[in-house]
């Protein structure tokens, strides 16, 4: 099989039975990895960090590679206070929570973190789940049926959209509210439940959602508003707290959810909302009910990741500094860089082989930088998806930049 005439799409339905199609799919991957053209599940022997060791997938060997496709924007997954804080809790409560949290799981540690996060986002309350997917997915598919609407951005996250699955769905044109409108103004009378779901720093493109235009629009029309802060958290606002406090609406927005495996360097997820409908979601979001709750390692960590993003700002200021010095000189080059508003690069190039060829070639040169094609983004859309940490220095920035117009001008991109 010619890999060169395939795409993951090919084989999402087959006609084949399961062992058919895993034998087909493998069949692919052989052709990718043959052509070296396979860059994802690189293995990392030492974790997140701007500089990573990796083990390279044709070699065999480590090699150190300065690391541009991580969301742990600022190095936290690493910093002392979350290492310390973690290693407390685990001391105090051990490995894990042993239950689910309606059975016995919830431990006060959890608490803390729940009023912890509904205070950093200015809501009433919060809920913690162990992934940000399922945070997303399970908090819509028990709040959203069949006679209530989700109105999605064409560009929102995919736990979104699974967690529509149950309800009717429109989408609107992506950050376009004469689109957004049109919607509404089709759907009005028509749903129980009007919800308008975005997010607040689009993972792919990294721009920022026009979270205040959508308010005021969704009061207009009598609709609910939901943003999910995976990637703005930590990165955005004037003190980190994410795309409504960019936008100055913090406390008009109905659900704020989001990821704590980004910027806040741990893993799981949370929905901030009224403590009514956070109470709801208790007792109705199947990932919450039949998950076992997060680890108490991973919440202590977490309190502490709040804890520096509100005490250190210099770690989001340095990420900004990064961003701006990077941007500038990515555009100097002449790379098409779309929207681009935060940490978040697309390096746009609207051509899947050459997409591959530039990320085998920036590999060669130690730049870990992940390929992003369809079906993930339309064809025209093909992109090298970089983004940056706080911990990045100018020379790592500089490497990556010599690295990518080597790149670029070996295949006609700049």
């Amino acid at each position: 099989m010619d890999s060169r005439n395939h795409s993951l799409a090919d084989f999402f339905d087959v006609d084949a039975d399961i062992t058919g199609r895993a034998k087909m799919f493998g069949e692919y991957l052989k052709d990718i990895r043959e052509k070296r053209h396979l860059q994802y599940r690189r293995i990392s022997t030492d974790g997140s960090g701007p500089v990573m060791k990796v083990v390279d997938h044709y070699t065999g060997k480590i090699k150190e590679m300065v690391y541009l496709a991580s969301n742990d924007y600022l190095n936290l997954t690493k910093h002392p206070r979350t290492i310390a804080a973690g290693r407390k809790a685990l001391e105090k409560y051990g490995s894990g929570a042993g239950s689910v949290p309606l059975l016995g799981g919830t431990l006060d540690i959890h608490i803390e973190l729940e009023k912890k996060i509904a205070k950093f986002k200015g809501c009433e309350d919060s809920i913690i789940y162990t992934s940000g997917f399922g945070s997303n997915c399970g908090s819509l598919l028990s709040i959203l049926q069949e006679k209530d609407i989700a109105i999605l951005d064409t560009y929102v996250h995919a736990s979104i959209i699974d967690g529509c699955k149950s309800t009717n769905i429109r989408f609107f044109r992506h950050n376009d509210m004469n689109s957004l409108e049109r919607v509404l103004q089709r759907v009005k009378d028509k749903y129980r439940t009007k919800l308008i779901a975005v997010d607040g720093v689009y993972s792919m493109d990294g721009d920022i959602a026009p979270l205040d235009r959508i308010a005021e629009l969704a009061k207009t029309h009598g609709a609910y508003v939901m943003v999910d802060e995976a990637h703005a958290t930590g990165v955005i606002g004037d003190t980190g707290r994410g795309t409504p406090q960019h936008h100055k609406i913090e406390g008009k927005v109905d659900i704020v959810a989001g990821t704590l495996s980004k910027a806040l360097g741990g893993v799981g997820g949370f929905i901030a909302a009224n403590s009514e409908l956070v109470e709801l979601l208790r007792y109705y979001s199947r990932p919450y009910i039949f998950s076992t709750a997060m680890t108490p390692q991973v919440a202590g960590s977490l309190l502490a990741a709040i804890d520096v993003i509100e005490e250190e700002p210099e770690h989001r200021e340095r990420l900004w500094e990064n961003i701006r010095y990077f941007k500038s000189n990515l555009t100097a080059l002449g790379f098409d860089l779309g929207n681009s508003e935060t940490a978040i690069f697309p390096i746009i190039i609207g051509n899947d082989l050459k997409v591959k060829e530039i990320c085998r070639r920036l590999h060669e040169l130690d730049i870990y930088a992940n390929p992003v094609m369809y079906p993930a983004v339309p064809k025209r859309l093909s992109r090298i998806r970089m983004s940056l940490m706080s911990a990045h220095t100018k020379e790592h920035l500089d490497k990556a930049l010599d690295a990518l117009e080597t790149a670029g001008r070996e295949y006609g991109v700049i």
